[in-house]
């Protein structure tokens, strides 16, 4: 019986999991840069060629950069607005509809919008040049364009995150805060001893979730910078993408792919072990 209820789950896993991994796994080791239909068998040719192609390197950097702004804002200030969201204030619903609200939203939709506040003539431009600065080049200027849609990321993924946190602040026994207030603790003593440490399996899950969706972020670069300027904003999702579906060359696109697993596998299992170690006793 038990396998019968495990059976849908599997097949789901099955067709759209292990079957496009392990045919990932077999596309790279052919040649597609001549012929999409006859393509030539390669060995591991693919995989010295990405280790030896200084743009796969900008790109991962660009990835890890990107995760190394997201992520912490993502695991740390959704924490802090549902702690005040969870305090006993008047129009606690109001608050918790309008920071949602960017969830809801589509992803291209919310890309869009962001482009046009971005754009040279944008409303963050006038707003910068009333302030007596020069106008800056978010989408345009190296040095701004990734931060530009990291923000869109943040901006899109605090609600979802917040509502995890809420959920999670809801199993912590009052009886402990009660302690706290007896004991005299202010507001900042009483949740660095008693929330965090009781939801820490939680801040482990959002850091988990938020750093490989910073890994695997698209749809805001694609709409938005399509990788540009000089590759200042290309991340290893897009740069798949782009070798696959617009150079054709499945082979190499495979092999990034591949690669790209493995490190969030990496990430995974550094979360085991960093937060979740007497868990799964290891």
């Amino acid at each position: 019986m038990p396998y019968l209820f495990l059976l849908p789950a599997a097949a789901i896993l099955i067709v759209f999991f292990f079957i496009p991994f392990f045919q990932t796994v077999y596309l790279s080791f052919f040649d597609y840069s001549s012929s999409i239909y006859v393509p030539s068998a390669i060995g591991l040719d693919n995989y010295i060629k990405l280790f030896h192609s200084p743009i796969f390197y900008k790109v991962m950097w660009n990835t890890f950069l990107y995760l190394l702004i997201a992520v912490p804002i993502l695991a740390i200030f959704p924490l802090f607005i549902a702690i005040l969201i969870n305090q006993k204030i008047r129009g606690v619903t109001l608050y918790k509809i309008l920071i949602y609200l960017p969830v809801i939203v589509s992803i291209v939709v919310a890309a869009i919008a962001f482009k046009w506040l971005y754009a040279d003539q944008g409303i963050l431009n006038y707003i910068v040049t009333k302030l007596g600065f020069e106008p800056i080049g978010w989408l345009t200027d190296p040095k701004w364009a990734l931060i530009s849609v990291v923000i869109v990321t943040i901006w899109k993924g605090i609600g979802y995150y917040m509502i995890i946190y809420l959920a999670a602040l809801m199993s912590v026994p009052q009886e402990l805060y009660e302690a706290c207030d007896i004991d005299g603790a202010g507001f900042l003593r009483k949740h660095l001893t008693v929330t965090i440490p009781h939801i820490m399996p939680t801040i482990a899950l959002v850091t988990t979730i938020s750093a490989i969706s910073a890994m695997k972020v698209f749809a805001e670069i694609y709409v938005m910078t399509k990788g540009g300027p000089l590759n200042s904003s290309k991340t290893i999702v897009y740069y798949i993408y782009e070798r696959a579906f617009e150079n054709l060359d499945l082979g190499f696109a495979s092999a990034m792919a591949v690669v790209l697993l493995i490190v969030v596998m990496i990430f995974s299992l550094i979360n085991i072990f960093c937060f979740e170690r007497k868990k799964y006793d290891l």
